[in-house]
């Protein structure tokens, strides 16, 4: 509930408060008073766009507050909560145009951007102006219309879950068919390189080792000359070391008594000759196991050009790495079986998402069917009462393909003159027609579900007399559990007010501004006689006026 407004320096208001009852509030005053500047400056807060243009001062900001009571709406709390705001009693939210254009929003003196100014003024007013009949030739909103009137909101939630989950395991699947259709037309090319790669038996440094052997291979001759060479002088020769050594150690042994020193000298002398008897002993076993064959130099030039030849194809440099490839070769192929398996499961799974979503669109559909045949009675009724009693509303549901809302097409199609031939609203009603025909629906509408605060900018365009009382009826009774707030030319509107606004122009200074002032019973009284005849009103009128207040 909007119980406060407060304007200062927006187009020709200097500074305006208003306070609004709980029920219908009604505000008139003459053309160009400023009543349109008033939700003009209410659109701010709401979240439409600020320009500096507004500005009445320009040296000066412009600030719009208004002061709601949310009645601690579970949603209004939510994105309170969601958007870490503080949740006050009272709601402040306002809106500041800075002299270069600038403009900056606050929820409870918390900074906020537009989108979240949108949002939160959605879940607190309801603002219908004067071309906003359009948005009954909205599909989106004829279908808000009738789901709230079937009480469809809980399942529709539900759908709009499951709906979810089966679009995106749906693009889930398609992705896994898409990766197996590219890892088939690779699979053979990649069952090719593994096979070769399988085949070739390569083991862990092979080629490194066969390299290293061939080295070996390839100079046989000559190392087992040179060992053989070494080994001889070493064992063999007419002054072999090996010898020589030990003697010089039984000569050395002799002398150790006459010298301290030359006990551990012999001992080193002693060590140095057992090495090299041992270092002889190995050159031996090396010359004996460096044998050149032809054949293995054949084998292994054989198994190294078959290795260099996988090394080139796959641009790597070592065994480790080709081994790497086989095994992301071997991984690829597994992929490609193990997502045939995958795709069956996902089949599976979306299948059933399917089976739901349809089930539950069945039930929103029969729910929309099913309130269909009421809904356009009451409207129909209403139409008459607001003095189209010539007009129909008739309601098409159509089934369509499985969509976001369920699997049904809704339009809502209009007669004005009893012809039974129905076509969409926004082809055959005019303006006033709508505007009465949109009154009828969210008086519907607003009896089942907590609607916001409803605000009205000259709603009953187009209609007067009986049609325009009965338009007053319909908005009284409305008030009762709603907030209403409606700007009328019509007396018979203005009579049902709870509280009667009345703006006018007033001169401050040098200067004309917007003032409003909210009238007692007396001043009531001659507005609306006013409103029937003129600015200086007759008797009668004032006596009309009196009939219609006490009504």
């Amino acid at each position: 509930m909007l119980s406060r407004l407060h304007i200062q320096n927006y187009a020709i208001i200097d500074d305006l408060a208003v306070d609004f009852s709980d029920h219908l509030n009604i505000i008139t005053g003459e053309t160009g008073a400023g009543k349109s500047i008033i939700m003009g400056a209410l659109g701010l807060i709401l979240g439409e766009r600020a320009d500096s243009s507004v500005l009445q001062q320009k040296d000066k900001k412009c600030v719009v507050e208004g002061c709601f009571n949310s009645d601690h709406k579970k949603t209004v709390k939510q994105f309170l909560a969601d958007n870490d705001l503080d949740a006050d009693e009272e709601l402040v939210i306002r809106r500041e145009i800075a002299v270069n254009g600038k403009s900056r929003a606050f929820i409870n003196d918390t900074p906020v951007n537009v989108t979240q100014l949108k949002a939160l003024s959605s879940l607190l007013v309801d603002l219908h102006q004067q071309f906003d009949t359009l948005e009954l030739g909205d599909a989106d909103f004829q279908r808000e219309v009738l789901d709230a009137l079937a009480d469809n909101t809980t399942v529709l939630q539900n759908y709009t879950t499951h709906y979810n989950e089966y679009l995106h395991t749906k693009k889930e699947l398609q992705d896994l068919q898409a990766r197996q259709a590219a890892a088939n037309t690779t699979y053979d090319y990649n069952k090719f390189l593994f096979d070769e790669l399988e085949e070739a038996k390569l083991k862990e440094n092979e080629l490194e080792e066969l390299d290293a052997e061939l080295k070996l291979l390839s100079n046989a001759e000559n190392i087992k000359q040179q060992i053989s060479g070494v080994t001889y002088e070493l064992n063999e020769s007419d002054l072999p070391i090996v010898q020589q050594l030990k003697a010089l150690v039984n000569r050395l042994h002799s002398l150790e008594k006459f010298h301290p020193a030359i006990e551990g000298l012999n001992k080193r002398l002693l060590s140095t000759q057992i090495e090299l008897k041992d270092i002889a002993d190995e050159l031996e076993q090396i010359n004996d196991s460096v044998q050149y064959s032809a054949e293995r130099i054949q084998e292994v030039n054989d198994r190294i050009a078959l290795g260099y030849k996988l090394l080139k194809k796959h641009n790597v440099t070592g065994t480790a790495e080709l081994l790497i490839i086989m095994d992301q070769l071997q991984q690829k192929l597994n992929d490609v079986l193990n997502i045939g398996e995958a795709i069956a499961a996902k089949e599976k799974q979306t299948e059933q998402l399917l089976q739901q979503c349809m089930q539950l669109a069945k039930t929103l559909s029969a729910n929309r069917n099913k309130a269909i045949k009421p809904f356009t009675e009451k409207v129909n009724t209403l139409l008459k009462q607001v003095g189209m009693p010539n007009a129909q509303v008739k309601i098409e549901c159509v089934a369509t393909e499985l969509n976001t809302f369920g699997c049904d097409a809704i339009s809502f199609l209009f007669d004005a003159n009893k012809s039974n031939r129905f076509e969409p609203l926004h082809k055959v009603a005019s303006g006033g027609e709508l505007s009465r025909l949109m009154l009828c629906i969210k008086s519907l509408v607003a009896q089942k579900l907590q609607l916001p605060t409803l605000i009205f900018d000259e709603i009953d365009t187009g209609i007067s007399g009986e049609a325009a009382k009965q338009v007053g009826n319909i908005m009284k009774e409305l008030a009762k559990e709603h907030q209403i707030i409606s700007i009328t030319h019509q007396p018979q509107i203005a009579a049902k007010a709870h509280a009667h606004y009345f703006v006018y122009k007033a001169i401050k200074g040098d200067a004309i501004i917007t003032s409003v002032k909210l009238l007692n019973n007396d001043e009531r009284i001659t507005a609306i006689a006013q409103m029937l005849s003129g600015e200086k009103p007759t008797a009668a009128a004032l006596q009309n006026a009196r009939e219609m207040v006490g009504n």
